[in-house]
């Protein structure tokens, strides 16, 4: 019962925002305050549901230590992005040429927050918390890895590649992210880091969603190995590749801090290695 309340509660907040930020796709400015508002309305509303039904603090969205969870999942995804676009420059053909649009770029703050909050309490504070409860971290990371990337299928460039590579890449170094911090702001970090990295900053494609101009006017053509093709670069080999590599820095530091959660037979109740935060 506790997984449909908090699942039906979350996803009310995604669904409302989502269609807020939709009728004014073409206002910047009320879609970085309408994006902000719904990004904090997920986390508010994630922390509440849990407290209500499990009967604990919300320790992974305490305000205790969220800034520099957040920065530092920031650091990594826009680092991660950078590296990226960093090969399919030498690889393939990225070219700038000159500013695009600051206003729109400001608008995709608030967009890409809206995204990364609510897909990460979501898939993360929900579906893989709860699953690894009872199957443990590898099924759990396994079985939201994966429906993270099927999720992805509904944009409109997407392919079953893209819908792989984002399993690969972003569901399962997310579930990582969140099993070695045992908090979601590093993971919302990372999330946000590299869609706003992609689509703010580069002006690159994100997850084939036919995404605005960013902060960059640029040009991007080569090999759909390379450059993610229509997908965008989350379908990159490269993308692929340093994503993987982060989802093992997080498992081995998982493991290292003695929070993955072993399979388990037969149903169980939450532990502390599901929610203490680090």
């Amino acid at each position: 019962m506790r997984f449909i309340r908090q699942l039906l509660a979350v996803v009310l907040v995604a669904v409302i925002g989502g269609q807020a930020l939709g009728a004014v796709e073409d206002n910047p400015w009320l879609q970085l305050v309408l994006g902000l508002l719904t990004a904090t309305a997920a986390v508010l509303v994630y922390g509440w549901v849990v407290r209500r039904t499990e009967r604990r603090p919300s320790t992974e969205v305490a305000r205790e230590g969220a800034e520099a969870a957040l920065g530092r999942g920031l650091l990594i995804g826009t680092a991660m992005f950078g590296a990226v676009i960093t090969n399919i420059y030498f690889n393939a053909h990225y070219e700038i040429n000159g500013l695009g649009s600051p206003v729109g770029a400001l608008g995709l703050v608030g967009f890409m927050a809206a995204a990364a909050a609510t897909e990460e309490v979501i898939f993360r504070g929900v579906l893989f918390r709860i699953i690894e409860e009872r199957t443990g971290t590898w099924i759990a990371l396994t079985l939201t890895a994966a429906l993270f990337g099927a999720s992805h299928l509904l944009n409109p460039n997407a392919d079953l590649w893209g819908a792989t590579a984002i399993a690969i890449e972003a569901g399962g170094m997310l579930a990582a992210a969140y099993a070695a911090t045992r908090n979601l702001w590093v993971p919302i970090g990372l999330h946000f880091g590299w869609n706003f990295a992609a689509a703010g900053i580069f002006s690159t494609e994100v997850s084939g969603n036919n995404t605005p101009q960013g902060l960059l006017d640029t040009v991007t053509s080569g090999p759909a190995w390379v450059t993610g093709g229509d997908f965008g670069p989350e379908g990159s080999v490269y993308a692929v590749v340093f994503g993987a590599l982060i989802t093992a820095a997080f498992i081995w530091l998982a493991h290292r801090r003695g929070n993955l959660v072993p399979r388990r037979r037969g149903a169980g109740k939450a532990t502390a290695a599901t929610t203490l935060p680090r």
